[in-house]
């Protein structure tokens, strides 16, 4: 064991013991970051329009500061990219962290000195949980790659601009530096396939520890050095890998895949990072629930996710929350964001401490005959009969079929990428039909009352998804196909695809 694994034991008990501050004061905690975030804001140009300074209370935030989309902040948000100080939060932001929207086109997410730390110090944090817990500390010795988009950064009125994993490529800590690969030059390669392949290039005859990124991107990784080492499954070309790190999508569809290829069940540890805000990590590996982290410049609300579209609805802060109920989630950052719905819906899995579980999208949802079946939803029917029925899933997403052949009443149209497919696929449609039924009683209800046909499941050619995210620009990096879309627009173009044997 090699010298930094011996103190990074040391550092994660110390560690360990500010965590167990958080989990057990977190409502305190949370109170007071709402005051600090509106004290310091006061007199910003946002302070001063809301009354931040006659702010007492949660109450009185409430009154004073409505909930918002980026469209609704996109006047203030503006302001600060056209090189306005003091506008969202004082002076400028360090970053605009830049990303993708469906209704928005780009998005510019301010990020604050005072935020960026947070981001470092909570994936520090998930990995010395992750050592403290099972004293697993050797892959601090080795090496380390975190698939990302490219570290290059334009500028804004001045403001340094890029997508987040980029930004937070130039704060890994030093002592991390030496293990840390691609090498600055790959990470800079802007096309997504030529880069996997420059990586596969650099990693192939490394010793890699840890592998960090989004799953269906780290697959592509993997089986790249897969075929470059004539089939050797990942465990065989990295002998010593032994942790694999992620977020931004549910891990579970694309767990079996993954483990097919590294050749057995490996540790993993789940992030919640975003734009707006480093928001919770996996603290255990014994339990899937995430760590919100209450102590890190957030002050977080929950919306009922039926009553989000409510013309005025319930607005709770941690201390009112409910198990296994499904919140729209709001932010209020030390970057400047206010009353700010980041689009997640999440879930407590427990309340001592406060942990959750990301159950979707609060607009990619089916409600298209007023079923209102969310991504949890879809993803546990069809894994469960995958797992069931050793199906392999790829990937896959849904929509709603209103305007069937004539003849056939409405249904949702599943279209499946599979690795391994279901040998009697009309048994296997069924059984995902009956077990959405289970989750969802408005489904039920529709399916039990002839308004809808059960779901239907088109097959889709080897490489569908990722041949599809290529011609829309988007393969590789941070971005996901939508599980769930309550219109055609996705359905219509993955028809292209669909497999005719």
């Amino acid at each position: 064991m090699g010298i930094k694994a011996i103190l990074s034991k040391a550092f994660a008990a110390w560690i360990n013991r500010d965590l167990n501050r958080i989990r057990t004061n977190a409502v305190a905690l949370q109170q007071k970051t709402l005051l600090q975030l509106v004290q310091q804001a006061a007199n910003t140009s946002f302070g001063q329009d809301h009354g931040f300074a006659s702010i007492r209370t949660y109450d009185d935030f409430k009154r004073q500061v409505p909930i918002r989309d980026y469209e609704d902040l996109r006047p203030y948000i503006d302001r600060v990219t056209h090189g306005e100080a003091d506008v969202l939060w004082p002076g400028k932001p360090a970053y605009l962290a830049k990303t993708s929207g469906t209704t928005s086109g780009v998005k510019y997410i301010p990020i604050s000195k005072q935020s960026m730390p947070e981001h470092i110090k909570a994936a520090r944090n998930a990995l010395l949980s992750y050592i403290h817990e099972t004293g697993k500390s050797d892959f601090v010795d080795g090496q380390m790659i975190f698939l990302q988009g490219s570290p290059v950064l334009s500028e804004k009125a001045g403001v340094q601009t890029g997508r987040l994993s980029g930004i937070v490529a130039h704060h890994v800590p030093a002592y991390l530096q030496k293990n840390r690969l691609p090498s600055y030059e790959v990470n800079c390669i802007e096309d997504w396939e030529q880069k996997v392949d420059a990586i596969v290039e650099e990693t192939y005859k490394a010793d890699m520890r840890l592998i960090s990124g989004i799953p269906p991107w780290c697959q592509m990784y993997f089986d790249r050095l897969s075929a470059k080492a004539g089939g050797k499954k990942i465990k065989d070309i990295f002998p010593n890998f032994k942790l694999f790190v992620y977020g931004g999508v549910n891990y579970e569809p694309y767990r079996t895949r993954i483990e097919e290829s590294i050749g057995f069940g490996i540790d993993t540890i789940e992030t919640y990072p975003a734009s707006e805000g480093f928001i919770a990590f996996q603290d255990s590996q014994q339990d899937k629930g995430l760590l919100l982290l209450v102590d890190s410049g957030i002050f977080y609300e929950f919306i009922p996710a039926d009553e989000f579209y409510n013309e005025q609805p319930t607005r709770l802060s941690l201390q009112d929350v409910e198990l296994n109920k499904n919140y729209a989630l709001i932010m209020n950052t030390n970057a400047g964001l206010w009353g700010y719905n980041i689009g997640d819906t999440v879930k407590f899995t427990s309340l001592n401490p406060y942990k959750i579980v990301v159950t979707g999208r609060i607009k990619h949802y089916i409600s298209a005959f007023g079923e209102h079946v969310i991504g949890e939803e879809v993803e546990q029917a069809l894994m469960g009969v995958a797992r069931d029925e050793g199906v392999d899933i790829v990937e896959f997403t849904v929509a709603p079929q209103v305007n069937p052949p004539a003849g056939q009443l409405p249904f949702h149209e599943w279209f499946i990428e599979f690795g391994k497919a279901p040998k009697d696929m009309q048994s296997f449609s069924r059984k995902v039909d009956e077990a959405l039924q289970k989750k969802n009683i408005y489904y039920f209800d529709l399916i039990s009352g002839n308004i809808l046909q059960p779901l239907i499941v088109r097959s889709l050619q080897p490489d569908s998804f990722i041949n599809f995210m290529r011609s829309q620009g988007k393969l590789g990096g941070q971005n996901k196909v939508p599980r769930l879309s309550n219109d055609r627009k996705i359905a219509e173009q993955l028809a292209a695809y669909i497999n005719l044997l």
